[in-house]
């Protein structure tokens, strides 16, 4: 018999703070409602897209206004969650004191292969539980983007697909396009 310990988010803000996940106990984990959680290490074609998406992002951003951040958590509160997105837009401001919140994400990206499951899982419904109104997948397994926008409750009203030369925009930047056939192309 397994039994599962969930954790509040400031309890397990103070084990990291404490180095619970460094040194020799290194792990990979996220906090999503209340569970730690251990994720894959990233491979070759995770982090060749996961770099073409920050360079990306470098190009279009606004730097005095959005903040670019990779791999680096948010906090989310009322979920008892502090999962660490592949890519954020957030408000831009210092963060030094604690990860942005959901209310400062302009933009989340998770890039998909082995954890698509639990990016369209529990992950979306922890973002659209928390407010987060544009989260987009790049589904590495099918080559294309999902766009996830309006969430009500734990799911997304909206959804698209963008595929190969159509584009998609985030809601924060209109004028920013990303084509799937710049992050999948050879």
């Amino acid at each position: 018999m397994s039994t599962v310990t969930y954790f509040s988010l400031d309890h397990y803000e103070h084990m990291v703070a404490l180095g619970a996940f460094s040194g020799e106990f290194e792990k990979n984990v996220e906090l999503l409602r209340g569970e730690i959680i251990t994720t894959n290490p990233i491979g070759p074609l995770h982090g060749d897209v996961q770099t073409l998406l920050l360079d990306w992002s470098i190009d279009v951003v606004p730097r005095s206004t959005i903040a670019i951040r990779e791999q680096l958590p948010i906090r989310i509160p009322a979920g008892d969650s502090e999962p660490q997105p592949d890519l954020v837009w957030a408000v831009r401001r210092r963060y030094s004191q604690r990860h942005p919140e959901a209310h400062e994400v302009l933009l989340l990206v998770e890039v998909a292969e082995s954890s698509l499951p639990v990016d369209r899982g529990v992950k979306l419904s922890v973002y659209a539980e928390a407010g987060i109104a544009d989260y987009w997948i790049v589904n590495l397994i099918d080559q294309q983007i999902e766009v996830y926008r309006n969430p009500a409750g734990r799911d997304y009203q909206d959804r698209s697909i963008i595929r190969g030369v159509s584009s998609v925009s985030p809601l924060a930047l209109p004028t920013a396009t990303l084509q799937p056939s710049r992050l999948f192309s050879s």
